[in-house]
């Protein structure tokens, strides 16, 4: 695998020098500061490229150029794909070879806790299915909502939004829809009960057909330029607020590459998105995806008990069967015989992190743990298999 580190820029509190001392040889990054729908200037990724390499590493994969929610909506204009086309030009041109999307509406990945404490004094991202609930029918007050959740999930929701603070009211809705890093939107709950209007109609058909259109529009041009287009997964991997998701499962993949089957049209895969359904077999699916998978997020979740809960686990621990996961990655790099780039992903806020800013799911120790254990654990199979590393 090629070593990377997700980086959020020059703002970011981590280091291009700490991510080159933690063992990545690349970063994973994006232009952050250009509004959705605008074209990213070659000159603007150029200076970000000239800055990464000053430091010693390299870029070749951006996480992410996003698809403009109109596009989601089924709004595929000539203007959108126009820019959404010359920014994979102006990338391809600078050497990127992957760009990363991903097609949730609205919302980028959620969680509904950014310190849950652990038993080690470390802290991880949670998801909890009842606050949803509880910010949902409480404090958004979504029409309807109450039918997206059991019986019981609504009564634990009551439960803790009666014995919620305002202080914790307003902590749980910033956390769920003020913007995660790398996240596309930023709401206050009105301007987000405006926008999920903006989705009414729109059913996991029409949100996958607009996938597919969207798809049809920027796959040659990502041909013609060599760029491969990998699709992150949704994250939670389950509709959420009401909107559909479809990109969640080994079966929502199938549809995808059925109905585009431009190797173009490739796959980020996130062992964490996809672990979180209990349902997915993931070293499984990394070997019937293997020829689309172009970009790699390892991570592991901890099931909970209740419904769709879940924390950050260590690397290697959780659910995701991480050492099966990385023995289908090692054996699908060598029949193709080309290193995939690959980064830890939501490390956990530990030791010294604990007291410095950094943005939730990306402090540097955590990673860098997650990246020293990968590492090895790759290293590891290489040797056992007999393959050359």
């Amino acid at each position: 695998m090629i070593q990377s580190m997700r980086w959020f820029g020059p703002a970011d509190p981590v280091s291009l020098s700490h991510i080159r001392q933690a063992g990545a040889t690349e970063v994973v990054t994006a232009l952050h500061e250009i509004p959705n729908g605008v074209v990213w200037p070659r000159e603007a990724i150029a200076e970000r490229r000239a800055m990464i390499e000053a430091a010693g590493l390299g870029w070749s994969t951006v996480e992410s150029l996003p698809v403009h929610d109109a596009i989601k909506r089924g709004e595929l204009t000539d203007e959108l794909v126009r820019a959404y086309g010359d920014s994979l030009r102006n990338l391809a041109a600078e050497g990127v070879r992957t760009v990363t999307y991903n097609f949730m509406p609205l919302l980028d990945w959620t969680r509904t806790d950014l310190d849950w404490e652990l038993p080690d004094g470390a802290t991880a991202l949670r998801f909890e299915w009842a606050a949803v609930a509880a910010y949902d029918i409480h404090i958004l007050k979504r029409p309807g909502a109450e039918a997206d959740y059991s019986e019981s999930v609504r009564a634990a929701a009551a439960e803790r939004f009666a014995a919620m603070t305002p202080e914790e009211r307003h902590k749980l809705e910033r956390t769920i829809i003020a913007g995660l890093p790398g996240s596309e939107e930023s709401f206050d709950s009105p301007a987000f009960q405006r926008a999920i209007d903006t989705y009414a109609g729109i059913d996991a058909e029409a949100l996958r057909a607009n996938h597919i259109a969207f798809l049809r529009a920027v796959c040659p041009i990502a041909e013609e330029v060599g760029i491969k287009l990998v699709v992150h997964p949704d994250d939670p991997p389950f509709p959420i607020f009401g909107l559909p998701r479809v990109v969640s499962t080994a079966e929502d993949l199938d549809h995808l590459y059925a109905a585009v089957p431009s190797l173009a049209n490739g796959l980020c895969f996130c062992t964490g998105s996809f672990g979180a359904r209990p349902d997915n077999d993931l070293p499984a699916m990394v070997r019937r995806f293997a020829e689309r998978i172009d970009f790699l997020h390892l991570r592991s979740v901890g099931w909970e008990a209740g419904e769709r809960n879940f924390h950050e686990a260590e690397h290697l621990g959780g659910h995701a069967r991480m050492a099966e996961v990385m023995q289908a990655v090692v054996e699908i790099s060598h029949m193709r015989n080309r290193a995939i780039v690959m980064r830890p992903d939501h490390g956990h806020r530990m030791m010294d992190d604990l007291h410095r800013s950094s943005n939730p799911g990306y402090s540097l120790l955590g990673r860098m743990r997650g990246l020293a254990e990968l590492r090895g654990l790759e290293q590891g199979i290489v040797h056992m298999l007999g393959l050359n590393a």
